[in-house]
């Protein structure tokens, strides 16, 4: 599978809690972090779910 980089570009203050539980659940714990992950229906579903907190590129 292609595997895609995450990075948090927006805080999570001020958002509901279900977005925050959703941006630890990826592993991502705070701000400009990046982490590399397979691009799997439930990861690329989560990252839907965060879309306008995060950037997304394919490695």
């Amino acid at each position: 599978m292609a595997r895609i980089r995450i990075t948090q570009v927006k805080s999570e203050n001020r958002r509901p809690f279900r977005q925050k539980r959703t941006l630890l659940a990826l592993g991502i714990s705070k701000l400009n972090h990046s982490v590399e992950l397979e691009a799997t229906p439930q990861i690329l579903g989560m990252v839907k779910k965060v879309s306008h907190l995060v950037r997304i590129e394919n490695i």
